[in-house]
């Protein structure tokens, strides 16, 4: 038996291919939404024709109708115009109203002013006649009364002349003792006393009276004064 060669057939080696790389995950984008422009076109394209066709579909108005809402209008401008002059006649008329009350109400609140005062007239010089007429009688009887029943009478007179006054409201003003006030004293002369401070009043030369709070007459008194303040004065009154 032969051995016969064995023919052994080489395979060729193929080259390794490249592996290509991993495709790497790509991050999804938001996605924003786009208007859609199309979509106002689209509409105004549709508007434009049923304004169009609503335009066509209504007639223009005819001479008459016209005519007819141009006198509507005027009937109704003359309506408001006749109500308008109308409100203002009554304004007119109620201003003219007033007017007379308030005048009518001023005179008769000065009428009720004079009436009172005339009324607080009355009064006092009714209260005064009463002491004139005392006065009256005394004088009357100055002849038959001695001394002391005149001065009596007198004293009457004059305390019912002081009850008079200060049943009204006036009452006199405090001179001997008190301390200068100017604003209810009227000093008219200067009196040199060292046993009393300066500024009292010494003496009273004409009562003074205060109404209520507010002085009606000041009172003419003497005031002391230092002995160099009265030489002053006098060299001043000398020089003058």
């Amino acid at each position: 038996m032969t051995d016969e060669p064995r023919e052994t057939t080489e395979r060729p080696q193929t080259e390794p291919r490249p592996q290509s790389p991993e495709p790497v995950a790509e991050t999804p984008q938001p996605q924003t939404e786009q208007p859609e422009a199309s979509a106002v076109p689209a509409q105004a394209e549709a508007v434009e024709p049923s304004v169009a066709a609503a335009a066509e579909e209504q007639p223009a108005p005819t001479l008459e109708e016209r005519v007819a809402q141009l006198e509507a209008q005027l009937a109704d401008l003359t309506a408001q115009l006749a109500q308008a002059r109308q409100e203002a006649r009554e304004n007119w008329d109620k201003f003219v109203r007033e007017r007379a009350d308030l005048e009518n109400f001023r005179k008769r609140r000065e009428r009720d002013i004079a009436d009172r005062v005339l009324q607080q007239k009355k009064a006092l010089l009714n209260k005064l006649l009463e002491v004139m007429d005392n006065l009256d009688r005394a004088l009357a009887y100055q002849d038959s009364l001695d001394r002391q029943g005149l001065q009596q009478t007198l004293r009457l007179v004059a305390w019912q002349m002081n009850e008079l006054i200060r049943s009204e409201g006036l009452t006199p003003v405090p001179t001997v003792g008190e301390q200068f006030n100017p604003y209810i004293h009227e000093a008219v002369e200067a009196v040199e006393d060292s046993e009393k401070p300066e500024g009292i009043v010494v003496e009273e030369v004409r009562k003074g009276y205060k109404l209520s709070d507010e002085t009606l007459r000041p009172a003419r008194v003497k005031v002391t004064v230092a002995a160099s303040n009265k030489e002053r004065e006098q060299q001043g009154e000398g020089e003058a």
